[in-house]
């Protein structure tokens, strides 16, 4: 019973993640200058939806009920993209650091995760997000990396 509830309140861990990064992503989105990188994160917020999404029906089917919102953490997180924002004129630079800001804490989140013994099935899926996450990020690095090189 005690692994069903560590199990349950990792994958609502990670729906808060998801949720998070869905919120962050798109509040990115918003205030971008790029088409580009608009674009980029508006599909990363589609991206996080659908993996909480899937985690949601993961909760279910362990018999729980799943999160259905972002954590406080996030909201703060948010609440700051924006006050950076606004003191950064929000810059495609500021904003690609906040994403990677966010995308640090979720990579955090899954390691964690991938730390406590789930089930099998749940943790296939949660290796497999943990791989997006990991790419998300280094995508967010990469292009935070040239626009430091292009702002310098």
């Amino acid at each position: 019973m005690d692994n069903d509830r560590n199990t349950l309140s990792t994958l609502n861990k990670l729906i808060e993640t998801c949720k998070d990064g869905e919120y962050g992503f798109q509040s990115c989105a918003e205030h971008v200058n790029s088409a580009e990188l608009r674009s980029l994160f508006t599909a990363r917020a589609t991206d996080c939806r659908q993996a909480a999404t899937e985690l949601q029906a993961l909760v279910r089917q362990c018999g729980g009920e799943p999160e259905d919102s972002g954590s406080a953490t996030g909201a703060m997180h948010r609440g700051w993209v924006a006050v950076k924002g606004t003191l950064a004129g929000y810059s495609d630079l500021a904003m690609l650091e906040e994403c990677e800001r966010g995308e640090d804490a979720a990579l955090e989140r899954y390691r964690e995760a991938l730390e406590e013994d789930l089930p099998p099935q749940v943790r296939m899926v949660v290796e497999r997000q943990f791989e997006g996450v990991k790419r998300n990020h280094m995508q967010v690095r990469t292009l935070r990396d040239q626009a430091r090189a292009a702002h310098d």
